[in-house]
């Protein structure tokens, strides 16, 4: 009985994916290849799309460099999100006139969250200390603003950035009417 030509494999994805795998881990290929225990010439092969893997190759790859399987054959597709100015869940502050609007939460693996931040003069968003280890990143969009640590905050114009430990008591204090921030709390 005759063999039907089976599936092929997607190798312009797997070529990219073992691409960016490679460079991530920050591994030459002859290193790859020995610590997948296929040859150099093999892995050459598939990084420029011309190869044939085996399954037993792509395992020996995905272990090697600590990423599962599907990631190789069927890498994630960057996606497109647009928020609207004045869409998204929003959260206001009990005491101040401070509105936070979560535009990007992590995803896994990934250890931040990006919210658009806008304030109005008056009582200052104040903050307790978040998890050990948060970082907060604020730039300012539009007006003024007094950030960073309860202390000793900084006060920041349109364009200007601030980093500051959000373990510790923290403030946002809007200078400003519809002073508008971008906060990134990047959680370690």
């Amino acid at each position: 009985m005759p063999q039907r030509p089976g599936p092929t494999a997607p190798l312009a994805a797997i070529a990219a994916s073992l691409q960016q795998e490679r460079r991530r881990t920050g591994l030459s290929l002859a290193e790859v290849a020995r610590r997948a225990g296929i040859a150099k010439s093999t892995l050459s092969q598939l990084e420029s799309g011309t190869g044939n893997p085996s399954v037993e190759t792509l395992w020996a790859l995905s272990v090697t460099l600590d990423v599962p399987f599907a990631r190789l054959v069927d890498p994630p597709r960057p996606t497109v999100r647009v928020i609207r100015a004045g869409e998204g869940p929003a959260f206001a502050s009990e005491r101040a006139d401070y509105l936070a609007v979560l535009l990007s939460s992590a995803p896994p693996h990934s250890r931040r969250d990006l919210f658009l931040i806008t304030a109005q003069p008056g009582t200052p968003r104040t903050s307790e200390p978040h998890m050990p280890g948060v970082v907060e990143h604020v730039v300012l969009c539009a007006g003024r603003a007094s950030v960073g640590l309860a202390d000793d905050p900084v006060e920041l114009a349109p364009g200007d950035y601030t980093a500051y430990p959000g373990d510790a008591p923290h403030v946002f204090r809007a200078l400003e009417p519809d002073t508008r921030a971008v906060l990134v709390s990047e959680h370690n």
